[in-house]
C-alpha cells in the first residue's frame, strides 16, 4: 500500500535518479533528491551518453528490424562465461520493459531519443548482434534552457561535448576531441551540431543557442530540464546521505549532512548513486586491484555510498567476476592527481604488453584487455602501453595534442625497444621481438595472434577512419619509442554491488525484499546481464529501473 503523504527520497542526482524523481512526481508524489556533490549528473554526465536497449521504438521508427527474442539471444550469448551470476528473471524484465521505458521518457518530454549512427553491438561475432539500432542517445540540447541550473551541471572532460556522434563517427573520436578542444579555445568553430533540440517539450533551433550539449552531458541536461518543470521535486545539492532509517524491518527514511547541519526525512528510499570507484577498500574487495593498478575517471563523489548505506540495513551484495567489469586502460593524468583514458590505446602504432614484453590480448578492445589481464591464475600485471613517434605526431595522447611534446617525467622515451624496456622494467629483448612480429602483420592490417581490428564497434568508435589498411593497426617503426605503465580506470560502472531484483527492489542475503528500499543506479549489481557487458547497458538498465520503480511508488500497476 502506497503512503503518498511521505515524499519519495532519491539518493543521487545522476540520470537514473533524475528519471526516478520525474516519474514519481508526475504521478503525484513529492520527491526530495539528495546529492552528495555540488553538481548534478554523476557518472552519467561524464559518459558518452549511450543508452542500449534492444527492440526499441526509436530504431523501429527508423526502419531497423529487431525483436525482444533477438535481444535475448545476444545477451545470453555474451553472458555465457558465468551463467550463475545472471539473474534470468531480471534479464527478461529489462529486455521486455526497456522499450516501454524508452517510449515513456520521450512521451513525457524528458528527451528526444535518436539512434547513434553506424554503431554496432560490442560483440559483433555473437548470436543476435546487430550492426546498428540498439544504441540511443539524446538530440542536442542547448544549455540555456537550464537557466541558473546550468552552472550545476557536470560537463564531461572525456567526450567532445558540443559535437555529435555523426561527426565522431566520420572523423574518429580522438580527432573529434582535439578539434573540439580547439573549438573551445577559439581556434575553430563548432562543427557537427544539428539544428534540432528540445526545450519545454517543443522543438527549438540549436543554431540560435551558444551552448550545445551532447553525449552524456546532454542526456542528463535533457532530463534535468524536464525535472525542473515539476514543483514537486526538490533537489538538494551538497547533501550526502549518511544513514538509512529503519522501522520494524523496513527502510523508513534517511539522515543527511547538509550545509546547514544534519537533516532527517522519512519516506521510501531509492538509491540512485553510482559505484565504488574512489573507495580503495571497496575496489580491493570487488575487483582485487591495488591503487598502483587502479584509478577512476568518474567524479570523486563516487565513494560507494549506496553500497555502504544498503549494507547498513542488511542488504545483500552480488559480485560479478572482475574479468567482466567495465574498466578501461588508462593513465595518471598529465596534471594533478586524477586519471585519464581515451581511444589512443586502440589507435594505430600502439600495442599493450606485460612485464615479460609479450602481447597477451586484443589490445584495442577493453573487454579482452580486462579479461586477459585479470585472468585468474594468469594475471598480466603490471601492463604497459607502447607506441612510436608516428602515433605522437598523428594523435598525441591525453592533453598532449598531435605533434606536441609530452610533459617531462610522464612517459618514457628511448631510441630502441630494448632501451625502452629497460626504462619501463620490461624485458627489452622480448619487447623487440614482439614489436617485430606485430609490425609484420600490422603492415597488412592483420593480427592473427589476438584479432586486433576484428571488432566493428572498436574500429568505428575508437579507431582512425583515415588509416589504412586498418583503423586500429599500424606499425611501430619510427623512433623514438614511447611507453607508460597503464592502470585500469573505472567509469562509474562497477558491476558488483547491491543485490536487487528485476524491479529494482533491494534484497537481503537470503533473497528477500527489504521493504521501502530500491536501487536504480550503478550501485546495484549488474546481475541483469551477468558477465555480459555492452556499452550502454548501465544507462539502459538505469532508465528502465527508474521507470519501474517510479510506477510502483506512485501506486500504479507495473506492466
Amino acid at each position: 500500500m502506497v503512503d503518498a503523504s511521505e515524499p519519495v527520497i532519491v539518493v543521487g542526482a545522476g540520470l537514473s535518479g533524475l528519471a526516478t524523481a520525474l516519474g514519481a512526481a508526475v504521478g503525484g508524489r513529492d520527491v526530495i533528491v539528495f546529492e552528495a556533490a555540488d553538481q548534478v549528473g554523476g557518472a552519467a554526465a561524464y559518459s558518452g551518453g549511450q543508452v542500449w536497449i534492444g527492440a526499441n521504438p526509436v530504431a523501429a521508427r527508423e526502419g531497423i528490424e529487431d525483436s525482444p527474442e533477438l535481444t535475448e539471444t545476444y545477451v545470453r550469448a555474451i553472458a555465457r562465461d558465468a551463467p550463475e551470476v545472471l539473474d534470468e528473471k531480471a534479464m527478461l524484465r529489462w529486455i521486455r520493459t526497456g522499450p516501454d521505458a524508452i517510449g515513456y521518457w520521450e512521451e513525457l518530454g524528458a528527451i528526444r531519443w535518436r539512434v547513434i549512427p553506424g554503431l554496432a553491438d560490442y560483440h559483433n561475432e555473437a548470436d543476435g548482434a546487430l550492426p546498428v539500432g540498439r544504441y540511443l542517445t539524446g538530440e542536442v540540447i542547448d544549455g540555456s534552457v537550464l537557466g541558473s541550473w546550468r552552472d550545476t551541471l557536470r560537463v564531461s572532460p572525456y567526450f567532445p561535448v558540443g559535437t555529435t556522434y555523426d561527426e565522431l563517427m566520420e572523423k574518429g573520436r580522438r580527432a573529434t576531441y582535439v578539434d573540439s578542444e580547439e573549438s573551445r579555445s577559439g581556434k575553430a568553430d563548432h562543427a557537427g551540431v544539428p539544428a534540432f533540440g528540445i526545450a519545454d517539450g517543443r522543438e527549438f533551433d540549436a543554431t540560435e543557442g551558444t551552448d550545445p550539449l551532447t553525449f552524456g552531458t546532454g542526456v542528463v541536461a535533457s532530463f534535468l530540464r524536464r525535472v525542473l518543470q515539476e514543483d514537486r521535486i526538490d533537489i538538494r545539492l551538497s547533501h550526502p546521505v549518511t544513514e538509512l532509517l529503519s522501522d520494524g524491518g523496513r527502510v523508513a527514511g534517511v539522515r543527511a549532512d547538509g550545509p546547514d547541519g544534519p537533516v532527517e526525512v522519512r519516506g521510501p528510499v531509492v538509491l540512485a548513486t553510482s559505484t565504488y570507484d574512489w573507495d580503495t577498500d571497496l575496489v580491493r574487495e570487488m575487483v582485487d586491484l591495488e591503487p598502483e593498478d587502479f584509478g577512476s575517471v568518474a567524479p570523486e563523489s563516487l565513494r560507494g555510498d549506496g553500497i555502504k548505506l544498503a549494507r547498513g540495513v542488511g542488504a545483500g551484495i552480488a559480485k560479478i567476476p572482475a574479468t567482466s567489469v567495465p574498466m578501461l586502460p588508462g593513465w595518471r593524468s598529465q596534471v594533478g592527481t586524477g586519471y585519464g583514458y581515451g581511444p589512443e590505446y586502440a589507435m594505430p602504432h600502439t600495442m599493450i604488453v606485460d612485464a615479460a614484453g609479450n602481447r597477451f590480448c586484443n589490445d584495442s578492445y577493453w573487454v579482452d584487455i580486462v579479461a586477459k589481464t585479470l585472468a585468474p591464475g594468469d594475471r598480466h600485471l603490471p601492463f604497459f602501453l607502447v607506441w612510436d613517434d608516428q602515433h605522437r605526431k598523428k594523435y598525441g595522447l591525453a592533453a598532449t595534442p598531435p605533434g606536441g611534446e609530452y610533459p617531462e617525467g610522464w612517459v618514457s622515451s628511448a631510441p630502441t625497444f630494448a632501451a625502452l624496456g629497460e626504462q619501463l622494467g620490461i624485458d627489452g629483448a622480448q619487447l623487440t621481438r614482439t614489436a617485430e612480429r606485430f609490425n609484420h602483420y600490422a603492415a597488412r592490417g592483420e593480427d592473427p595472434d589476438f584479432g586486433r581490428g576484428t571488432v566493428t564497434y572498436v574500429n568505428k568508435f575508437a579507431g582512425d577512419p583515415d588509416n589504412t589498411p586498418s583503423p586500429v593497426l599500424g606499425q611501430l617503426t619510427e623512433a623514438p619509442f614511447h611507453g607508460l605503465r597503464l592502470k585500469f580506470v573505472g567509469t562509474g560502472i562497477g558491476s558488483s554491488g547491491v543485490h536487487i531484483d528485476g524491479d529494482g527492489r533491494v534484497l537481503d542475503p537470503d533473497g528477500d525484499v527489504i521493504d521501502g528500499l530500491y536501487a536504480v543506479g550503478s550501485c546495484a549489481a549488474l546481475t541483469t546481464t551477468g558477465t555480459g557487458y555492452n556499452s550502454g547497458f548501465a544507462l539502459g538498465r538505469g532508465v528502465t529501473l527508474a521507470y519501474l520503480v517510479a510506477r510502483e511508488l506512485r501506486g500504479e500497476p507495473v506492466p
